[in-house]
C-alpha cells in the first residue's frame, strides 16, 4: 500500500468533519474519494497534505507516518496535488507555471543563482527540458509562452497538472479534476489519466463528483457522508448500494 487512512478523524470545535476513516490505496491505483458535498472530501485532501493535523488517527505514506509533518515536507516525500478552484499565477506563461513546480528540486545554491554560475545554467536547461517533456504528455507545449489565464478551463486544468507533475510526486492527488468540463473534455481528461498514470509511474487518488467519470477511471472507491465511511469497494458496486443511492439522491423508499 503506497498510502494508508488508518481511523482518522478531525474535528474543527464541536462539528466532526470526518469520523473514524480508514481507506487504503495500492501503487499505481487510480482511487476515488466521492460522496455528496459536504462529505469530508477536501478535508481528507487537507489532512493528507498536511494542511491539517487529524484530531486522531494516522496517515501512512509508504508505511511512514506522516503526520503532522509541514506540507512543503510532504511534496519532498512524493505527494502533490491539484485544487478543485484552479490556482494559477495569473502574470506567467504556461512555461513558468510550470516551472514553479520545480522549484524545491533545484540543485544549485543562492550564490549561483546571483551569480550566473554554470551549474545555475546547466540546471535551469535541465528542468525546461523536463517541463516540456510533461506539456507533451500532456498535450499543452504549444501553449508554452501564452499566459496560463488565456487558455480555455481545460487547458488551464492541465496546467495545473503539469505543475502538480513537475514536483515529481508518487501520488497525485486531484480534487474534482473534471468539475466545470464538458462531455467531451472529460472524456478526454479520463484517457489522459490512464496516460499519466502509465507514463510517470504514479498513483492516483482523485475527488469527483461526475460518477461517469469515476465509473471510467477508478479500481476502488470510498464513499463519505458527513464525514463517516458508507461504502468502500468497487464503483460499480457503490453505484448499486442503497446507502450510496439515499446519499447522493435522498431517502427514495420515503420520498
Amino acid at each position: 500500500m503506497i498510502l494508508e487512512i488508518c481511523n482518522v478523524t478531525k474535528k474543527f470545535g464541536g462539528v466532526t468533519a470526518i469520523k473514524n476513516t480508514s481507506f487504503s490505496v495500492k501503487a499505481k491505483e487510480i482511487y476515488g474519494l466521492i460522496g455528496p458535498n459536504g462529505a469530508g472530501k477536501t478535508t481528507m485532501f487537507n489532512i493528507i497534505t498536511g494542511n491539517y493535523e487529524p484530531t486522531s488517527g494516522d496517515i501512512k505514506f509508504h508505511g511512514q507516518k506522516i503526520n503532522g509533518i509541514k506540507p512543503f515536507k510532504i511534496v519532498h516525500r512524493g505527494i502533490a496535488r491539484t485544487f478543485q478552484n484552479i490556482r494559477l499565477f495569473n502574470s506567467m506563461t504556461v512555461l513558468d507555471n510550470v516551472l514553479i513546480g520545480f522549484d524545491y528540486q533545484a540543485s544549485y545554491t543562492y550564490l549561483e543563482t546571483i551569480f550566473r554560475l554554470p551549474r545555475f545554467f546547466k540546471e535551469e536547461r535541465r528542468v525546461k527540458k523536463r517541463a516540456f517533456e510533461i506539456m507533451e504528455v500532456l498535450g499543452i507545449a504549444e501553449y508554452s509562452d501564452e499566459l496560463a489565464t488565456s487558455l480555455s478551463y481545460g487547458q488551464q486544468r492541465k496546467v495545473e497538472i503539469a505543475r502538480a507533475l513537475a514536483a515529481n510526486p508518487q501520488l497525485l492527488l486531484l480534487d474534482e479534476p473534471a468539475a466545470g468540463m464538458n462531455p467531451q473534455e472529460t472524456e478526454e481528461l479520463a484517457e489522459l489519466f490512464f496516460k499519466i498514470r502509465d507514463e510517470f509511474d504514479i498513483t492516483i487518488l482523485l475527488i469527483e463528483h461526475d460518477m461517469k467519470f469515476v465509473n471510467k477511471l477508478c479500481d476502488k472507491v470510498t464513499v463519505l457522508d458527513y464525514g463517516k465511511t458508507i461504502f468502500e469497494g468497487d464503483i460499480k458496486d457503490a453505484i448499486r448500494d442503497e446507502e450510496v443511492i439515499k446519499a447522493y439522491l435522498g431517502d427514495f423508499k420515503h420520498a
